[in-house]
């Protein structure tokens, strides 16, 4: 009898043991099966992403150089104006967004600096010709062109090479090799990149930009919460945008919310800081504050507003900037309708979210 009891507990074990060896070579088969999957839909990415850039590249060529040519190769600067004034009403409303008078600008200018047609690069993409643009000698532009294409340099690392001189470096070296792998360490190139959070890919395939593309998790939870905060506050809040997209010199910005009030008659701009406030958090609302007074201001409107909602980790802490040549008339209105700091605190509850972030994390 001890022996048969002993032989079914030995049995069992084995089994027990059995059990754990199939759990395990099942996480491995999953793990990899996963890994080549996701190394499928990379590399379809990838393809995807080239296509498009190329495409986008050169239909850009091609109107940059219809649009000089109807100026008659001239710098007919009132034509040009009204010219370009016409074609982004039009373009705009059949294709989208991606035809602004800045951007046919670009497109005309982009013709100008690469006239030869087969000297662009398909590796690059309009982004890289974005930066490329900027550099006002020829001989260094077609020298980062080139070795922008060589080395497969992401967007973020030819602004570095940019910025940092690398064509000075490389002239000046003796250890040209050397140098040219710097950037590696400095600035990785990203695995990969999807195809689909490029502005102005976006833009291109006239496709809208989903918000949370550009927030992390936290920020989501919050942003969410203090849409509806407001909306529910009443005070004369209409939503209008959120992440407002807009770009100055190649650098794309996104103000998280974007509200008019109706009784105030002005924009009201929220920008959320998860961590201590500082002074480039306060200039950067300062610029949002200034694109919208020269930009987007209407006729009748006040001048627009701008907070800044600094959830540091130990306190909520809350600043308003506004305009620099803001009237103090209109200070003690916006006061009146807008949401008092504490009532701004409250709406943040940012110990709530920061605990349930955490509890998320453990799972």
């Amino acid at each position: 009898m001890k022996n048969i009891k002993s032989h079914y507990i030995a049995l069992e074990a084995k089994n027990c043991e059995r059990g754990d060896y199939l759990e395990e070579k099942f996480e491995l088969q999953s793990k990899e099966t996963y890994s080549q999957i996701r190394n499928t839909v990379i590399s379809a990415q990838s393809k995807v992403a080239a296509v498009v850039n190329t495409t986008m590249v050169q239909a850009y060529w091609e109107i940059g150089e219809q649009i000089y040519l109807a100026c008659d190769r001239n710098d007919r600067a009132e034509y040009g104006k009204s010219l370009l004034k016409y074609l982004s009403e039009e373009l705009t409303r059949e294709f989208g967004k991606g035809f602004t008078e800045r951007n046919l600008r670009n497109m005309r200018q982009f013709y100008q600096l690469f006239p030869i047609r087969h000297t662009l690069c398909t590796e690059l993409s309009w982004s890289h010709y974005r930066l490329l643009m900027r550099i006002d000698n020829e001989e260094r532009r077609t020298f980062y062109q080139e070795e922008c294409a060589k080395a497969r340099w992401s967007v973020r690392q030819l602004e570095r090479q940019i910025n940092t001189m690398y064509y000075d470096r490389m002239l000046a070296s003796t250890n040209k090799s050397k140098v040219a792998d710097e950037i590696n360490q400095l600035e990785p190139k990203p695995e990969y990149e999807k195809i689909i959070k490029d502005p102005y890919v976006l833009e291109f395939l006239d496709l809208e930009a989903n918000p949370h593309y550009y927030e992390k998790d936290l920020e989501q939870a919050i942003i969410d919460h203090l849409q509806k905060f407001l909306l529910e506050l009443g005070r004369g809040f209409c939503f209008e945008a959120r992440q407002k997209h807009f770009v100055f010199d190649n650098e794309h910005f996104y103000i998280d919310l974007v509200f008019y009030n109706y009784i105030l008659k002005c924009h009201v701009l929220f920008d959320l800081k998860i961590g201590k406030l500082t002074h480039q958090d306060l200039g950067q609302m300062q610029m949002y504050v200034n694109y919208y007074t020269r930009e987007l201001m209407n006729k009748g409107d006040n001048p627009p507003i701008g907070i800044v909602l600094c959830a540091d980790k130990s306190d909520s802490v809350v600043k308003y900037t506004l305009p620099e040549d803001n009237k103090q008339i209109f200070a003690s209105k916006y006061m009146t309708y807008l949401p008092t700091e504490e009532e701004l605190k409250k709406a943040l509850n940012l110990d709530d979210y920061i605990k349930i972030d955490n509890s998320d994390l453990k799972e």
